[in-house]
């Protein structure tokens, strides 16, 4: 027997933030990032809701790119002072993950991030608060996950928090919020959508529901994602991205994601290349790696209609990652070749022990991650 895991509500659509109305109860913490949500004006609009259902508001703001527990720290510093019975992350993925972390400190206050970052180590949370989550772009799906991805800057490691407690009450999934993503955010955070759906789809656990809104996922994002970077107020293609990245999000939310992620969650935590990105220059050779353990990308190369193997679905890749003007190896990003030599054995060895390991398609070591550490810094065909 297998159970669906998900937000305990989602409204989609544009306009659906207006659904945020129904939520009861008398204080509110909104955690945000930088200051897009306050320039497009989606803070003054997620307040001026509350407000009127007489909610009393407080902001957290300024969480990173990649946030930290520092910063999750310091918000739950201020969820204690302030005592919300809501935590809202609205914005892009990091406010959202940020905020779930806070939440659970703010719910269980000698909790360590080290138990934290445990399969399933963070206990029972809504005694305190209760969640929403509202993506302002179209990539992790957290709103949707039981996943927050947290940085030790001390260490310069990405830590994935994995735990069912993380699911939000609520989701609002408004493609109005998504207008004013730039390019490269757009192109970024639509290719990692992307990457959750394939990893999902070829992961060891085997879910037809996983599988039905990974495939979903995948089609949008193809009829889709060129669309979005090149024609940013067509709030009918935004809306779509919107869907794909919360179908995405359902997929491994259920049946979990791979190696692609534990090569990029590293390849963030050092050198700050964003998530999206990292995974669009892995994802092709990890395919090909792959390959030799699954059938399961020729299924996908079958349903974009592009040949009926996994290179032909790997080259397809590739090309929806030039047509969206995504950088294809990590010489193109930009990165010193011999920073990136010395920092492989390092990320290898943390790729192996990241908890996305588990449930890749095929077993790994630290030699072979390495290996394809090594043929993406020119864009190499990994061939073993």
């Amino acid at each position: 027997m297998a159970k669906l895991f998900g937000s305990g509500e989602l409204y989609h659509g544009l306009g659906s933030l207006e659904e945020l109305k129904q939520i009861k109860g008398n204080k509110a913490v909104i955690v945000i990032g930088g200051s897009s949500v306050r320039k497009n004006g989606s803070l003054d609009r997620v307040e001026k809701i509350l407000k009127e259902s007489g909610f009393e508001t407080a902001v957290f703001s300024g969480v990173e790119s990649d946030p930290s527990v520092n910063t999750v720290r310091k918000g739950a510093a201020l969820f204690n002072e302030f005592q919300p019975d809501w935590v809202i992350g609205l914005g892009g993925c990091s406010a959202i993950d940020a905020a779930k972390a806070m939440w659970a400190i703010y719910e269980h206050p000698d909790l360590s991030f080290e138990k934290m970052t445990e399969v399933g180590g963070i206990p029972p949370l809504r005694s305190k608060a209760r969640f929403a989550a509202i993506p302002s772009t179209s990539g992790t799906g957290t709103e949707i996950t039981a996943l927050a991805v947290i940085t030790d800057t001390d260490k310069g490691v990405k830590y994935p928090l994995v735990s069912y407690e993380l699911l939000p009450d609520l989701s609002i999934v408004d493609g109005e919020l998504c207008k004013s993503m730039p390019k490269n955010v757009t192109a970024n955070t639509g290719l990692d959508a992307l990457t959750h759906c394939v990893e999902a789809y070829v992961s060891n656990i085997d879910d037809n529901y996983a599988d039905a809104m990974a495939k979903g996922g995948i089609q949008l994002i193809f009829d889709n994602l060129v669309k979005a970077v090149n024609t940013p107020e067509d709030g009918v293609v935004r809306q779509n991205m919107h869907d794909a990245s919360c179908l995405g999000g359902y997929a491994f939310t259920n049946a979990w994601l791979g190696i692609v992620h534990s090569l990029s969650h590293q390849m963030g935590g050092i050198f700050g290349i964003p998530h999206g990105c990292a995974n669009a220059i892995l994802l092709p050779n990890v395919i090909r790696y792959n390959a030799k353990a699954t059938e399961r990308y020729s299924d996908l190369a079958k349903l974009i209609q592009c040949g009926t193997t996994a290179e032909d679905f790997a080259t397809a890749i590739e090309g929806l990652r030039a047509e969206s003007g995504v950088p294809a190896s990590i010489a193109e990003y930009g990165i010193d070749e011999k920073a990136w030599k010395e920092a492989i054995p390092g990320m290898a060895e943390h790729a192996l022990a990241d908890p996305c390991t588990g449930f890749n398609p095929r077993k790994t070591t630290v030699e072979e991650l390495a290996k394809i550490y090594e043929a993406i810094y020119n864009n190499t065909k990994v061939t073993f």
